[in-house]
């Protein structure tokens, strides 16, 4: 079952959340501007601007891109989460992981690469700033 719910936010602009419900089985491309939540099975890509939670019965193989991740579930392939990504106790992680910062629960399973990216960019500000101080020193 998929669907589709709207809310309205203290911004006046609309928040989508998306289920993929147990027991339903998607294979394909899913863009999206909100959050998804899957408790079924996805096997290919999705891409969102919002929040994507994997439930404790989810299962995902293939692509996925979003702004931050909650993982209860399986997920197998390429994960691309920009701010931060957390794996609950249950959760099963293998493939390629780029984040922004991770929290991994005891318990967890993370078989994979893991790229932060976010930290790079925070030391790179801190040595520009360190010797933007010793120039106007």
């Amino acid at each position: 079952m998929l669907r589709k719910e709207t809310h309205k936010n203290t911004n006046s602009e609309l928040m989508e959340r998306n289920l993929i419900a147990k027991n339903t089985k998607i294979i394909g491309e899913i863009l999206s501007k909100g959050d998804f939540r899957i408790d079924g099975e996805l096997e290919g890509n999705l891409k969102t601007d919002g929040r994507v939670i994997i439930g404790a019965s989810g299962n995902v193989k293939g692509v996925v891109s979003a702004t931050n991740a909650d993982v209860e579930g399986r997920f197998s392939g390429d994960l691309k989460v920009d701010e931060t990504l957390s794996l609950k106790a249950t959760a099963d992680i293998s493939g390629d992981v780029i984040v922004g910062r991770l929290s991994v629960e005891p318990g967890a399973t993370f078989n994979a690469s893991c790229s932060m990216k976010s930290s790079v960019k925070e030391i790179k500000l801190s040595n520009d700033k360190k010797q933007l101080s010793k120039t106007t020193a």
